[in-house]
């Protein structure tokens, strides 16, 4: 289900085929095996990735502090920082209104790129962190599913990002990224382009299809954000009951 190479356009099935090597060892240093134990792996706090949540947006259709929205006895930021610090042992905010968000003893960093969009935010983190690669979510995806988070850390092999797919298309913002994604991303953003997929397209990328995203999270809750008052009275209205918790396949790890 999940192919390497430059990011395709088109349907995943026609991306180039994975390359494979004899080595236990990827360009990072991660051992294949202690990689893919990650997988189902689900007490063990992962350190070869950083999990980076970007808090930099206006909101501006929101009116308000997306991040700071009440949601299930929590904030938005509060429970994406703690499923995030389940998974990860380092955890990192890139925003640039820290004074917001002390109380969540999380370690901010700004945007070194300011007022160019989501795509600063990814750089900011990526250029930040200690590890060779993080894991990048939004401030208003509150569903995230710990499963799937570790089926795509599970999947690094020299590449520069790993991205799901869904009904919607590619998901950049619930996606892994690797050091060697950076000078690209740099050229990019010193032109004034803050287009994600458009970057992604020129890096070496793996693509998980929304078919093997959906063994794991078959409505794709983990890509639901808010961007309205109402999309948000929505959220709060619905109720799911664990999908976001529990994975969604029967009988192991995925063929």
């Amino acid at each position: 289900f999940c192919s390497a190479g430059p990011l395709w356009k088109g349907p995943a099935s026609r991306i180039p085929a994975s390359r494979s090597g004899a080595s236990s060892m990827d360009s990072s240093g991660i051992d294949k095996q202690h990689r893919t134990s990650h997988l189902f792996d689900q007490e063990t706090k992962i350190s070869t990735v950083t999990g980076v949540i970007l808090a930099g947006g206006n909101s501006s259709r929101m009116k308000s502090n997306k991040a700071l929205l009440p949601y299930r006895g929590e904030l938005f930021i509060e429970r994406i920082h703690r499923k995030l610090s389940g998974i990860f042992r380092d955890v990192l905010l890139v925003t640039n209104t820290p004074e917001s968000y002390r109380f969540l003893r999380c370690p901010t960093v700004p945007d070194v790129y300011p007022a160019m969009g989501s795509l600063a935010g990814i750089h900011a983190g990526l250029s930040s962190c200690k590890t060779p690669y993080v894991f990048v979510t939004a401030c208003d995806i509150p569903h995230l599913n710990t499963s799937l988070i570790r089926r795509l850390v599970g999947g690094i092999n020299c590449q520069d990002v790993i991205i799901p797919g869904s009904d919607g298309g590619l998901e950049p913002l619930h996606a892994v990224y690797g050091k060697g994604a950076l000078p690209i991303m740099e050229n990019a953003l010193s032109r004034g382009n803050r287009k994600i997929v458009e970057c992604c397209a020129k890096l070496n990328a793996t693509v998980i299809s929304k078919e093997e995203v959906a063994l794991f999270d078959p409505d794709f809750l983990s890509f639901a954000n808010i961007n309205t008052p109402e999309d948000y009275y929505r959220f709060r209205e619905e109720i799911v009951i664990g999908r976001e918790d529990t994975l969604s396949i029967q009988g192991g790890m995925p063929k």
